[in-house]
């Protein structure tokens, strides 16, 4: 099952991580700048209380490097959302399934 999420700030990122580590999904992350660097180059930090975990996961700046997904999850503040929507085209396919978590 291939899943990216689309915004991995605070929400996204959160999602991601534990998606990451349970491990049963093809997971991709679209980010930018500053936050889309350090996540290629040490994973998604997550910390909970005392414990600290970095999860690896793909990261891309465009979603078309990713390609079609079965699930995509929206996960942008609702003032962003409108000048990314070109962005998605890439990631859907007849039978992808989107699903928001916005703030």
């Amino acid at each position: 099952m291939r899943v990216t999420v689309f915004g991995a700030g605070a929400i996204g990122g959160y999602l991601a991580a534990k998606l990451a580590i349970a491990g049963s999904v093809d997971l991709s992350v679209v980010a930018r700048g500053a936050h889309l660097e350090a996540i290629k180059a040490d994973g998604l930090r997550l910390i909970e209380g005392e414990s600290e975990i970095a999860a690896p996961v793909r990261a891309a700046a465009r979603a078309e490097e990713l390609g079609v997904q079965d699930y995509v999850v929206l996960a942008l503040k609702a003032h962003s959302l409108a000048p990314a929507l070109d962005q998605l085209a890439p990631l859907l396919g007849p039978e992808t399934a989107v699903v928001t978590m916005q703030n």
